[in-house]
């Protein structure tokens, strides 16, 4: 987990974010960089579910909020990332965006 220690606005209006946050963070960005996004674990506001099926339960599909379903069309290949913090597991999924 990370914190935000300082944020300053640059001449050229973007932001300059000063942070603070364990090497396991540091290590989970395997080395890049660069396309950094920043999120906070507090900010979701949409609550969805996870469905099982299969034998077991051993399949599980993460829905999409039907809020979040407007104007989406999968095109392309979709990119997953898991990542674990402490009682936490964060799934990012990459969906490129249709021209």
């Amino acid at each position: 987990m990370g914190e935000v220690l300082s944020i300053k606005r640059n001449k050229s209006g973007k932001f300059v974010v000063e942070l603070e946050v364990d090497d396991l963070e540091v290590e989970k960005l395997k080395g890049f960089f660069t396309n950094v996004r920043l999120f906070s674990e507090d900010a979701p506001d949409i609550i969805t579910r996870l469905t099982q099926r299969g034998l077991r339960e051993a399949t599980k599909y993460f829905l999409i909020p039907k809020e979040l379903r407007r104007n989406f069309d999968l095109v392309g290949d979709v990119y997953c990332q898991k990542l674990e913090f402490g009682e936490n597991i964060f799934f990012i999924y990459c969906v490129k965006k249709e021209d």
